[in-house]
C-alpha cells in the first residue's frame, strides 16, 4: 500500500484477534430481527412485554409531534423540555427517592453519577460482577477502587475500615444481570453509613419487577429516599424505552447538573422516548399486578429448567440463567432454543467468567402457558445436547 512500511499491516493483528476469538466460540454478531419477529422472545430486558404496547407507541407519537423528533442540545441548554421536567419528577416520586435527573442511556447514567460522586481522594467499593457500565464509570472515576467478592459485605466493611481516603461510595448492581440474584441492600447500607460512605445502587434488572408496584429492590429494601443512596436507572428495560436516569439527595442531583460532564456535555433524551417512559409509569400504577406476573413466570422458568437437568439460580427478578460451562455448548444450546422458537441470550466470556457461558433467559409478563410447555421440550433437549443434564 503506498506510504505503508513494508510488512505493516496495521489490520493484521486485528484479523488474528477475531481469528482467535472465532475458534474459541467468542465471535459475536448482529442478527437484526424484523418488527415482529417469529420467535418466542426470552431474551430481550422488555420484562413487562410494554415495548409494543399501543399506550407507548401513542405516547411516543403524541410527544413527537409535540416535540419534535430530538431534544435539539444538551440539558444545559436547549435540551431539558416540560417532558423532561415531568420525568424528572416521576421516576423520582415512583422509586421514592428526592430528586432525579434524566440521562439519555443508562450506561451514561452509572458513568455520571460515579464519576461525578467520586474522582480522586474518594476511594469505590465495587462488586467483582457489577455491570460494564459501573466498570468503566469506576476506571475512569479517577478514585482507588477496591474489587470485591460477590455479594461479600465483610469485603466490602474491610475494604472501608483500611480506607485512608476521606470520601468513599460502595457501588453494586440492585439484581445482577447474568445470575439474577440480589445484592444485600440492607447490609451494604448498614455498612456504608457506619464508614461515612453513599451507596450507589444500579436498579436497571429490578425497576419494574421488584418489590411492591414494580418500584425497585432499594424500595424493597426499605431504603427509599435515605439520604446516602442514590439510585441509577435505565429506562430501557421493564419501562420499554430508552434513557436513563439518576435519583437521589438534591445535593446528588446539583452535583451532577454542575459537575457530571456524561451529563453537561450530551443531548438530551428525545422527547418520544420521553413521551413513552412516562406512559409506562402510568401503565405501572394503573396495572400493579404486571411485577409480580413476571417475577412467577421467571419462577417457572428456572423450575423448567431445573427440572430438565441443567444447572440454573432462583431469580430474584426476571433474569434466569442456565449454565453450560463453554462456549460452544452455549452457542449450540441457543441454535437447540432457536429450532424450538425460542430466541434466547447467550453469555459467553468476556460478559461471564471462563467456564460459565450460559444461556440468559428473561421472563416477561406475557409469557403464556403453552411458551412454558414449549420451554420444557427445548431445554430437555438441551441438557440431552450438551451433555450438561444434573440428572446423570
Amino acid at each position: 500500500m503506498p506510504g505503508m512500511t513494508a510488512g505493516a499491516d496495521p489490520l493484521a493483528r486485528l484479523r488474528q484477534a477475531t481469528a482467535r476469538r472465532t475458534a474459541a466460540g467468542l465471535r459475536r454478531t448482529l442478527r437484526p430481527r424484523p418488527p415482529r419477529p417469529g420467535l418466542v422472545d426470552l431474551a430481550s430486558n422488555d420484562y413487562l412485554g410494554l415495548a409494543g404496547d399501543p399506550r407507548l407507541v401513542e405516547a411516543a407519537v403524541a410527544a413527537a409531534r409535540a416535540w419534535g423528533t430530538g431534544a435539539t442540545g444538551s440539558r444545559l441548554v436547549t435540551g431539558t423540555t416540560e417532558l423532561h421536567a415531568e420525568l424528572d419528577g416521576r421516576l423520582a416520586a415512583f422509586c421514592g427517592s428526592a430528586a432525579g435527573l434524566v440521562f439519555s442511556s443508562g450506561f451514561l447514567a452509572n458513568l455520571g453519577a460515579i464519576a461525578a460522586l467520586a474522582g480522586p481522594g474518594t476511594l469505590v467499593v465495587s462488586d467483582q460482577v457489577n455491570h460494564a457500565s459501573i466498570v468503566d464509570a469506576c476506571r475512569l472515576s479517577r478514585a482507588r477502587v477496591v474489587i470485591v467478592p460477590h455479594r461479600d459485605t465483610a469485603a466490602v466493611e474491610e475494604a472501608l475500615r483500611g480506607r485512608d481516603e476521606d470520601h468513599a461510595l460502595v457501588v453494586t448492581d440492585a439484581v445482577f444481570s447474568v445470575d439474577g440474584d440480589v445484592a444485600p441492600l440492607r447490609d451494604l447500607h448498614r455498612t456504608a453509613r457506619a464508614h461515612g460512605a453513599l451507596l450507589v445502587v444500579d436498579e436497571a434488572h429490578a425497576l419494574g419487577v421488584v418489590g411492591e408496584d414494580g418500584r425497585g429492590a432499594v424500595h424493597a429494601a426499605g431504603l427509599a429516599g435515605e439520604p446516602d443512596v442514590v439510585l441509577t436507572l435505565t429506562l430501557s428495560k421493564s419501562l420499554a424505552s430508552q434513557g436513563g436516569a439518576v435519583l437521589g439527595a438534591p445535593e446528588v442531583i446539583e452535583t451532577l447538573v454542575d459537575t457530571g460532564r456524561a451529563f453537561i456535555f450530551d443531548t438530551g433524551l428525545n422527547p418520544p422516548a420521553l413521551g413513552a417512559v412516562l406512559a409506562a409509569l402510568d401503565v405501572l400504577e394503573s396495572e400493579p399486578e404486571l411485577p409480580g406476573r413476571a417475577r412467577e413466570r421467571a419462577l417457572r422458568m428456572a423450575e423448567i429448567a431445573a427440572g430438565s437437568g441443567l444447572e440454573t439460580a432462583a431469580p430474584a427478578a426476571a433474569v434466569v440463567p442456565v449454565f453450560l460451562g463453554e462456549p460452544h455448548a452455549a452457542l449450540r444450546a441457543a441454535e437447540i432454543c432457536a429450532d424450538h422458537g425460542f430466541r434466547v441470550g447467550c453469555f459467553r466470556p468476556p460478559s461471564v467468567p471462563k467456564g460459565r457461558a450460559c444461556l440468559r433467559l428473561t421472563a416477561r409478563a406475557t409469557v403464556g402457558e403453552s411458551d412454558l410447555t414449549a420451554l420444557g421440550t427445548a431445554l430437555t433437549e438441551v441438557s440431552r445436547s450438551t451433555g450438561r443434564s444434573l440428572h446423570e
